[in-house]
């Protein structure tokens, strides 16, 4: 294990040089851990379908001397001094993401996701009240009802699925639950549904019903900024999402609402679920709103989705059942079972081989399939060729045609090609 430094000079230091070279001669492990991260990240291939690569940039605003500021409260209403610049980020971030998504008013203070749901459902309801949600067993969220989460235990969540032949929302199924259980709030979203959802169907059957409705759109946020999904804002009172994936960028969350429950989703976030806002991750959120108001993004978004159909495709080609049939999204589900193996295992083989990504329900009984998705992949310059390629590797592995650890060597070498950070490894790093 590597010593730290503890020299008289060390203190000093630091301050005059806030960057990875200070971490190098601080902390020589956490900067080996960290450079073992990068390189675990080069030459594998990211297909978790939540993940991407943030740019340069958005980590340079991670680690910025906002990092050092309190801000509880909003631009304006602080409650701590000193907030005059964080209060130009915040407002900054807030303004972006009101043009890029059309909404009305938008909180960045979302720690995550799964905060940003919790502030939704405490801004619209009261512990006991009946929510409808996706099922877990058909892709819903921790945050649709699981009984390990906060949903679970404070509200009454009735699920919805899918149909048992296509696997696609059964919408009909939604309505007539809607009117039986008469909710106060509808959810729509999911972690592994791959084809857009019908949102203006979804506020019928909200209206319908007397309920609020929230948009989940945690997953498909980056693409609707790119052109290349609905947008949820028109429809729902709520939208809840986060700002990595394929938005690309810090880890975060976000709730966009209409002007007339902005006073209520505010409090909810802060100081109702949340304490200080983290300051250099809404700056990296301005950050990545910025870029994804670009022409560039928009391409990206869309190559995303090209990519994702094409895996899609060339999975399907080689034997494995593709549930739905293709996608609409940067998200694929499949399942492993017609190659002969069951999810959990295929996905440690494919990790064998350099190939991360997640099992997921599906919508047959007890089944484990597969989650994977194109963001990350798409951000490091790869294509439908390279797609093509990632799926006989896919293939090979699963049907034992593929030795692993060629497999392996081929992984490396593909990454390779399409580094996520060109020429990090010779400055020591990504933020370098």
């Amino acid at each position: 294990m590597a010593a730290v430094s503890h020299a008289p000079e060390t203190e000093s230091a630091r301050r005059q040089d806030p960057g990875p070279a200070a971490l190098r001669r601080q902390d020589p492990e956490l900067a080996d851990i960290l450079s073992g991260e990068l390189t675990r990240q080069s030459t594998t291939l990211q297909l978790i379908a939540a993940e991407n690569f943030t740019s340069p940039a958005v980590l340079a605003a991670l680690g910025s001397p906002l990092a050092n500021k309190y801000a509880e409260g909003y631009p304006g209403a602080r409650y701590h001094g000193g907030c005059e610049i964080a209060d130009v980020a915040e407002r900054v971030a807030v303004e972006r993401a009101k043009a890029l998504f059309g909404a009305e008013h938008v909180n960045v203070q979302s720690h995550s996701g799964s905060s940003a749901v919790l502030a939704a459902y405490a801004a619209l309801l009261r512990p006991g009240d009946t929510v409808l949600a996706m099922g877990l067993p058909f892709g819903g969220h921790l945050t649709h009802g699981s009984r390990e989460n906060f949903s679970g235990r404070w509200f009454d969540f009735v699920g919805y699925g899918v149909e048992a032949e296509s696997g696609l929302i059964d919408y009909e199924q939604v309505r007539a639950l809607a009117r039986a259980h008469r909710p106060k709030a509808v959810v729509c979203g999911s972690i592994s549904y791959p084809r857009h959802i019908d949102y203006a169907l979804f506020r019928e059957i909200a209206d319908e019903a007397g309920a609020h409705l929230i948009a989940d759109a945690a997953h498909p946020m980056g693409l609707v900024a790119g052109g290349a999904a609905p947008n949820p804002v028109p429809y729902a009172d709520i939208v809840c999402a986060t700002t990595h994936k394929v938005l690309r960028g810090p880890r975060g969350g976000m709730i966009l609402c209409g002007g007339g429950l902005a006073e209520r989703v505010d409090r909810a976030v802060f100081p109702f679920t949340q304490g200080g806002a983290q300051m250099h991750t809404i700056a990296a959120k301005a950050v990545a709103f910025g870029e994804a108001a670009t022409p560039a993004f928009t391409g990206y978004a869309h190559q995303v989705v090209a990519n994702a159909k094409a895996l899609a495709g060339a999975l399907a080609e080689r034997g494995l059942e593709v549930v739905t049939g293709g996608t609409d999204t940067h998200l694929i589900t499949v399942d492993p079972a017609p190659l002969g193996v069951e999810g959990r295992a295929a996905r440690g083989r494919l990790a064998a081989a350099g190939m991360v990504l997640d099992t997921c329900a599906l919508p047959h009984p007890d089944a484990r399939g597969l989650r994977l998705g194109t963001a990350a992949v798409t951000t490091q310059g790869m294509g439908e060729a390279e797609m093509t390629r990632i799926a006989s590797l896919f293939a090979g592995v699963l049907t034992d045609e593929t030795d692993p650890r060629s497999a392996r060597e081929e992984v490396r070498e593909l990454a390779g090609r399409f580094p996520p950070y060109p020429g990090s490894e010779s400055r020591g790093g990504a933020g370098a």
